[in-house]
């Protein structure tokens, strides 16, 4: 019962972000073309003044500075869109719902008796949301090779959070189908070390949660 609950978490996670980047992208569009529409009496009244006064070294009047509406741009603003410009919040948003459908998915290869299948998903999760938090944080994926512990170090994920990652580095099917062939793959992992392996990446998602939703 643990697990349907938890998949339909995830489920439900999955469709919310869906919801949110695709309804993010309608908003900035119509709020694009509401600003394109609106008046600016104050950008022509100001180019009148350049035309006939001309301009001096001490004033020069701001003109057509279109997504600022002819005004000044504080401090506070200019932050902003440097903060953005490094950031990928749609990026970051579809990859983690990727994350919690990949969870969701491990969960149901754990009630089929397909272990392995399950916590390669579930290592499949992890890297996806440290992912996600690099693009929410940084604006792009950090680069690494398969070593999850070094990921979540990379994403500055907290030193408890890169040991749960650890769990998981060795279920990489590149690295784990060097001693193992696929034949045996569910036999070398029981039940119950596969429930526990989910239990860690989902301690992985939750905090990726927070930082990509900014809860």
């Amino acid at each position: 019962m643990c697990t349907i609950a938890h998949d339909h978490d995830a489920a439900y996670t999955v469709f919310w972000l869906f919801r949110v980047t695709t309804q993010g992208s309608q908003t900035m569009s119509q709020m694009h073309d509401c600003n394109d529409k609106a008046p600016r009496q104050s950008d022509q009244d100001e180019l009148e003044q350049v035309l006939l006064e001309g301009l001096s070294l001490t004033s020069v009047p701001s003109i057509g500075l279109g997504a600022t509406g002819g005004r000044e741009v504080d401090s506070t603003e200019i932050a902003i869109c440097e903060i953005e410009a490094h950031t990928d919040i749609q990026g970051s948003l579809g990859l983690f719902a990727e994350a919690a459908q990949d969870m969701a998915t491990a969960g149901v290869e754990l009630s089929l008796g397909r272990h392995f299948a399950c916590v390669d998903y579930c290592n499949q999760a992890v890297e996806k949301a440290a992912q996600a938090v690099s693009l929410r944080n940084f604006g792009r994926r950090s680069g690494y090779t398969h070593d999850l512990r070094a990921l979540g170090a990379l994403v500055g994920a907290p030193q408890a959070i890169q040991d749960e990652m650890d769990k998981l580095t060795p279920f990489h099917p590149e690295a784990f189908y060097v001693d193992t062939p696929p034949e045996e793959a569910d036999e070398v992992i029981n039940a119950e070390q596969a429930s526990v392996y989910v239990q860690s990446a989902r301690s992985v998602l939750r905090w990726s949660k927070s930082i990509v939703l900014n809860l």
